[in-house]
């Protein structure tokens, strides 16, 4: 049997042509497209920064609803009025402070002789300061992260989590209002101003979170590893702000 060894040389050929076109258009695309990715992300990190502050498009008790990404831009620009960088006992401040990547800081930071650089975000609501901490931790499944506002004594005024992947129902929860919404008031000081965070805690018997002054919060049912992670994520990186809070003093 003959073997039209030309038609398969041109075949082969072809295929290979394809593949670079191909090849060729789809990396076109993906570099027209990151200017819009890079959009997204910033549009994100601004709503979730702003829910944290309690700015959102909330209607009903159980919303979570974000100021659309077509406004978000202004009204960041409108409500945070500064932005800063702590880099030690450095404070600087740099309107692109929001786009650090606390993941990337935080690696970096093994190394002994890297300062990590913490963004912080200052706002005002209600004619007093607001400022706006990002957290990033580990929950069941993946990473888990937030934004936490709190006053200048660190008594939180509200926060936003969010996660990459916990089991539906359980985990997922950390970022419905009725776990969100229990932080607010909460104190993340003791009465002699040492630091505790907040630990999300089983059966603390304080089912309607009455008492803020206690460190803790009610946790989801089923979902324990989660709240583990959301409570040492609130101290790990929290912590390192108390520093900053003193000085406002």
């Amino acid at each position: 049997m003959a073997i039209d060894t030309d038609k398969n040389s041109y075949t082969v050929i072809f295929a290979i042509v394809m593949v670079i076109v191909v090849g060729s258009i789809l990396a076109g695309l993906a570099q027209g497209l990151k200017p819009l990715v890079k959009a997204n992300e910033r549009f994100e990190i601004q709503q979730n920064i702003l829910y944290a502050m309690g700015i959102n498009a909330n209607e009903g008790p159980s919303d979570v609803e974000f100021i659309p990404a077509d406004k978000v831009e202004d009204v960041f620009k409108s409500t945070i009025t500064k932005q800063y960088v702590i880099e030690g006992d450095k404070v600087t401040e740099d309107p692109q402070a929001y786009m650090i990547d606390i993941k990337k800081e935080e690696a970096k930071a093994k190394d002994p002789n890297y300062t990590r650089k913490l963004p912080l975000f200052e706002g005002e609501r209600d004619g007093n300061p607001i400022y706006v901490i990002p957290i990033r931790g580990k929950g069941l499944w993946d990473a888990i992260w937030g934004f936490v506002a709190v006053n200048n004594e660190m008594v939180v005024q509200g926060v936003f989590f969010d996660h990459a992947g916990e089991t539906p129902g359980l985990g997922s929860e950390i970022k419905q209002r009725y776990f969100m919404d229990d932080f607010e008031g909460e104190h993340l000081l003791n009465e002699s101003g040492v630091f505790k965070g907040i630990t999300v805690a089983k059966g603390n018997a304080d089912p309607r979170n009455d008492r803020k002054t206690d460190n803790a919060v009610d946790a989801i049912a089923g979902a324990t590893i989660t709240g583990d992670g959301v409570t040492a994520m609130i101290k790990k990186d929290l912590r390192m702000y108390v520093p900053y809070f003193k000085s406002l003093k």
